[in-house]
């Protein structure tokens, strides 16, 4: 079974780099190309005047081209993640992976460049020829101690930042972690013995990051593959680990580790054992950060040491030491002031922005983004998570502010706190915005509860909730249809082992759910007979009696058939004690980020109470994602201009919100294109409610909604989240048919975080 589940995943990221298009990265065009004026100014005559400005003044190089906003990614594939030396070629996924990571995270353009190149001074004169083109140079998988050569020969020659993130990345984080576990510890660095594992590029970087926060160099104890670095070994050594022998008879790790505080593990699996753990001082610090498997697991951990403070390289286990709460944010900050290299000090404000971030209350953002989880400071978080919307804002401003203040800037910022405000708005971008709610939803265990069980796409999204949450899928289907349908597609999950199966054809509850079904709808005309049949037929009335029962948390129900008859039984079943279906709320990701829409579904033509209705459920929805809303409401009227059915009602709820008083902006009635452009609102409606674009849309009957939300998903590229079914609690969601797997593992995870009882 094993070997299924890993011929499945290792197909399944082949896919994922050859469809639909070949690889992880294209170009795409900033400026208009439309007719002869735009290529007039596009490339002959009109690029020649930008050319003679850079001519003139190399520094606006950065306002007239891309340079001052571009990374090149540059290896030559000899010490790639944990593959090693597999050569350029094969090492230009893992540059792509990289640039997608700097572009989704900190808005960063890079180019990956892979060199054929072993000999460190040539592949150094290669990266430095590429001065040019670029703003600053991520090295990447290059082997020690080349990676060292090549980082100083670059560094000397070139007046632009470069970093070697394997190196400086993880010793970053790594100090964020460590700063941290001593404030939790109650011990300080000068009074810390460190024993590491592992010389390589990372191991002695994070060493000597160490160093620079107050460790005192004979407290550190390097052990390697051939022992202890002591004064005098041949074996096995570099000038790097040199620089860490100790003057002592002791030769191996075993004989080191007594009494130390600190152990950091950037070596391989099994390495550090639960004696060693024991005999090391009070509070141990153990940071265990290989990957996949680290030196020690953190329950073997615990045995020997319950008070341990425990940090890995997995996601899987808290205090995940992870680069990617580094790079893009220190490369975003240096990008930003022009910086022409990356120093000690702004180094070191990044690792004081990671840590002080974990030790900071909470903002209200991430409260909304991470609801669900504990993010308190203490042994289980040190460091923020990878996700944390806050990073950007905190990392990249501490690092343009040490920037400038070591003189290293050439483009000073003259507002940090406007500079920070900008960063922080552009936190919410497409590739970002589920993965809060994947996380929040990784703390919750739920049981969802899927009506169209046999369909493969809930078969596909179930494998994925398996993988990825906490939650239990609860399929309804025949048991052969399903277990025929996971096997054809490859999928290695099965009902009764991995997922629970209701069959609506013989299920021992059978009697129970329709009785139940009965009771709740007797006086509402329907008989026994009709309430036998219902359960055995209808899968969304035997998903929401489930929920009733308090069997399932949530159902999600839609990916076949019409909205509205899925609704009328959610409605009969569900709709109870304050719950009533209150609007579809849709998101739309797109790529300059989200906007939501409703009511797409349930009302065709709602009354005012009911938009009223709608835009205080769509505003709760919209604070789930830790966004403030900013709600329009839509009509062909705008702002009274036009005497409408449509104008009215928005009118009337504009006045039922007002007198609700309601804590986040809305404002119309108005055209979309007001809601959506600041400047347009200003020519026709001076001094509205609230500045820039509208981040929810609510209509005055589901045909604009919905006719909106389909223009924005078929041509606009827009990914959609949802409906979301408003007003109901979390208790069931209606999908549409056209929802794709990755589309309802979505909604589960929205499904299984926790909600307002009435949004």
């Amino acid at each position: 079974m094993d070997e299924i589940r890993h011929d499945n995943t290792r197909q399944a990221a082949l896919d994922y780099h050859e469809f639909p298009k070949p690889g992880k990265l294209e170009i795409r065009a900033t400026k208009p190309l439309a007719n002869g004026r735009d290529l007039a100014r596009a490339y002959s005559p009109g690029v020649a005047e930008a050319c003679l400005e850079i001519k003139a003044d190399p520094s606006t190089a950065s306002r007239y081209t891309s340079r001052g906003n571009m990374v090149g990614v540059v290896t030559n594939g000899t010490a790639v993640l944990g593959l090693g030396n597999i050569g350029a070629l094969a090492s230009k996924p893992v540059m792509e992976g990289k640039a997608v990571l700097f572009k989704k995270f900190a808005g960063i353009d890079c180019f990956d460049i892979e060199l054929n190149e072993p000999d460190p001074v040539k592949l150094a004169e290669i990266v430095c020829a590429l001065e040019p083109t670029f703003g600053a140079i991520n090295l990447e998988d290059i082997k020690a101690p080349d990676c060292f050569i090549v980082e100083k020969l670059c560094r000397e020659k070139m007046n632009i930042p470069v970093f070697h993130d394997d190196q400086h990345g993880t010793a970053i984080v790594v100090g964020a972690a460590a700063t941290n576990a001593l404030h939790v510890a109650g011990k300080r660095w000068e009074d810390i013995k460190v024993v590491s594992t592992g010389g390589g590029a990372a191991g002695i970087a994070c060493l000597n990051m160490l160093l620079k926060l107050g460790v005192r160099r004979e407290n550190v104890w390097l052990c390697d593959i051939a022992g202890l670095v002591y004064q005098g070994r041949e074996v096995e050594m570099t000038p790097q680990k040199a620089d860490y022998a100790q003057a002592s008879e002791l030769r191996t790790l075993g004989e080191v580790i007594d009494g130390a505080d600190l152990f950091l593990g950037l070596s391989g699996p099994g390495v550090l054992t639960q004696d060693m753990v024991s005999r090391m001082a009070p509070r141990p610090i153990i940071f265990a950060l290989a990957n996949p498997t680290p030196e020690i697991q953190p329950h073997e951990v615990r045995e020997v040491s319950p008070d341990a403070i425990i940090a890995t390289g997995r996601s899987d286990y808290p205090n995940q030491v992870n680069n990617v709460l580094c790079f893009p944010f220190i490369f975003r900050g240096a990008l930003d002031v022009g910086a022409t290299q990356i120093n000690d000090a702004m180094q070191l404000a990044c690792i004081e922005g990671i840590a002080s971030l974990a030790r900071a209350t909470t903002s209200a953002e991430a409260a909304a983004a991470y609801k669900g989880e504990q993010l308190t400071f203490g042994a289980d978080y040190l460091i923020p998570k990878p996700f944390d919307p806050r990073l950007i804002g905190v990392v990249a401003s501490a690092v343009a502010k040490a920037a400038m203040e070591t003189g290293v800037a050439t483009r000073p910022l003259d507002d940090l706190a406007a500079y920070r405000r900008k960063l922080d708005s552009s936190v919410f971008r497409s590739a970002m915005l589920m993965r809060p709610v994947f996380e929040a939803a990784s703390q919750q265990s739920r049981r969802i509860v899927f009506a169209e069980g046999e369909d493969e796409r809930v078969l596909r999204a179930a494998n994925a909730i398996l993988e990825e949450t906490e939650h239990k899928p609860i399929l309804i289907g025949r048991p052969e249809v399903v277990e025929m349908r996971c096997e054809r597609a490859g999928l290695p999950i099965r009902p009764g082992r991995d997922f629970d199966l209701v069959n609506p054809e013989n299920d021992p509850r059978y009697r129970d759910y329709w009785g139940t079904y009965h009771e709740l709808m007797a006086r509402r005309g329907v008989t026994p007979d009709t309430a036998r049949a219902v359960m055995r037929t209808n899968t969304t009335a035997i998903g929401a009696i489930m929920v009733h029962r308090g069997e399932a948390d949530s159902l999600i129900c839609g990916t076949f058939g019409q909205y509205l008859w899925h609704l009328n039984y959610v409605t009969q079943i569900l709709a109870r004690n304050g719950l009533r279906p209150v609007g579809a709320l849709s998101l739309m990701i797109l790529e300059d980020g989200p906007l939501f829409i409703a009511d797409t579904h349930v009302n065709h033509e709602p009354t005012p109470e009911q938009i009223m209705q709608t835009v205080l459920g769509a505003a709760r929805h919209v604070r789930r994602f830790g966004i403030q809303p900013k709600v329009a409401l839509c009509s062909s009227s705008q702002f009274g201009n036009l005497d409408c059915s449509t104008g009215r009602r928005m009118r009337q709820a504009l006045d039922l919100l007002d007198a609700q008083q309601p804590d986040f902006a809305y404002e119309g009635e108005m055209h979309i294109d007001a809601a959506l452009d600041q400047s347009v609102r200003d020519r026709i409606f001076p001094g509205g409610r609230f500045e820039g674009p509208a981040n929810a849309l609510v209509f005055a009957n589901s045909d604009a909604a919905s006719g909106v939300r389909n223009i924005l998903k078929m041509k606009a590229g827009g990914l959609e989240v949802g409906p979301l079914l408003m007003g109901m609690g979390n208790l069931a969601h209606i999908v549409t048919p056209s929802i794709t797997a990755r589309g309802l593992l979505n909604m589960s995870a929205l499904a299984g975080t926790p909600v307002d009882r009435y949004s």
